[in-house]
């Protein structure tokens, strides 16, 4: 099968016209779930579809389904699935999301070209909200398409003006019917852009991902006492910042200790909230998040562990008191081994070097992996760059991925 690289091409970057900022370099793009550049990008990828000759279904939360059945296929035979997500950070990149999807469309138009002979149809989805960031959360599409989040529950989250994402949905035609059933595929494959430099540093063409990370999130509280900061004494002070930063510190310190059993752990305090956050005021009260990943779960534990002795000792050490909920807990999932062996396959096929790796990032196949056989197939990035306008995939490197992910879907559907 060949991949025409010039059409994938400028599927993404027609696509990258819509909700396009002005940057001094890279380009860049803001399109968040129910906006009007969401509606544009919808309408075009639903057009392409239509182009392609695939039937198009948009269940209740948006999600996107083209389907193929070619004349060699049983209609009622489980498809193989690929796809991805069209939503973005604020002012992100222009492939992260958008690649998977029209990666997926252009696969199906490399086995038409081909005249391949498939004994299944094949479907490209794009799942609404994978990034969360106008309704929270993130891969809310994917959620509900394995069952993992019913659908009113998905529709009744709100962002931050209170407007519900059925409502957001609705405002922009892409509220449909239905439910999108996941585990009604035979098979899932994603393509996504590594945001990493393994591929480039290794010089290989594509990366199939082993195993998708565990991911563990806490929400901790540190609550001193608010205090001038001219006439309280050092000494006499309950600094909860002071006694947060300690926190941090103490979790970098462990994590990194434990990189002496596993390498890939890592654990990150991304977000902080100071309250009375005043520059002549001593800080009263700090809650914030610890993210932290593995693909040992063992290594997860570990580290959430040191946390909570950490929160300890500084209770002891230092006049404030602390609080941690761990809300969030997923364990690393192990990608299929079928899916990746007709990825593998599908490179030695096309002469294009692929290499074992671990995945940082959940995308959604995460939730999808939960229900069906599922892979994750990464595509270089320069210099590792990602949601961000510097964000880029070289064409040719886009085109070879392609070419791998195709014909691991054309080896899947004609099994």
């Amino acid at each position: 099968m060949q991949i025409n690289q010039q059409r994938l091409r400028s599927d993404i970057e027609s696509n990258a016209e819509f909700g396009a900022i002005p940057t001094d370099e890279g380009r860049g793009r803001t399109v968040l779930t129910g906006s009007e550049a969401d509606r544009r990008a919808r309408e075009f990828f639903c057009e392409r579809l239509r182009d392609a000759g695939l039937s198009i279904e948009i269940d209740e939360v948006g999600n996107i389904a083209g389907r193929w059945v070619p004349e060699s296929a049983d209609p009622e035979a489980a498809p193989v699935a690929t796809g991805s997500h069209l939503d973005s950070v604020p002012e992100g990149g222009i492939f992260d999301g958008p690649l998977g999807v029209y990666a997926g469309l252009e696969s199906v138009r490399a086995m038409q070209d081909a005249g391949l002979e498939p004994e299944r149809p094949v479907e490209v989805v794009c799942f609404t909200e994978e990034e969360g960031q106008r309704f929270g959360g993130g891969l809310i599409g994917s959620a509900v398409a394995t069952g993992a989040m019913a659908v009113d529950e998905a529709l009744d989250l709100e962002d931050a003006d209170g407007v519900p994402l059925g409502d957001a949905l609705a405002d922009i035609g892409h509220r449909g019917e239905g439910r999108l059933d996941a585990a009604g595929w035979d098979a899932w494959v994603e393509l996504h852009v590594e945001q990493a430099e393994r591929l480039t540093d290794a010089g290989a063409a594509a990366g199939v991902v082993t195993s998708i990370v565990g991911l563990s999130r806490c929400l901790i509280d540190v609550s001193g006492e608010a205090d001038h900061a001219g006439s309280t004494l050092m000494d006499e002070r309950s600094d909860a910042l002071a006694a947060a930063s300690e926190f941090v510190l103490d979790v970098e310190r462990a994590t990194n200790e434990r990189r002496g059993d596993s390498e890939s752990v890592v654990a990150t305090v991304g977000k902080l909230d100071v309250s009375p956050n005043a520059p002549n005021v001593i800080p009263g009260e700090v809650s914030l998040t610890l993210d932290v990943r593995d693909v040992e779960y063992d290594s997860i534990t570990h580290v959430i562990d040191a946390a909570r002795a950490s929160l300890d000792r500084i209770e002891t050490d230092r006049a404030v008191t602390t609080s941690l909920e761990h809300p969030w807990d997923r364990r690393p999932i192990e990608m299929s081994d079928r899916c990746r062996e007709a990825l593998h396959a599908a490179g030695e096929s096309a002469d294009l070097d692929t290499i074992d790796l671990h995945s940082g990032a959940g995308h959604d196949t995460m939730h999808v992996a939960d229900v069906t056989d599922a892979a994750l197939l990464f595509a270089p990035s320069r210099d590792g760059i990602s949601h961000n306008p510097l964000e880029w995939t070289d064409w040719e490197d886009c085109a070879d991925a392609t070419r791998v992910l195709a014909g691991a879907l054309g080896r899947l559907a004609s099994a």
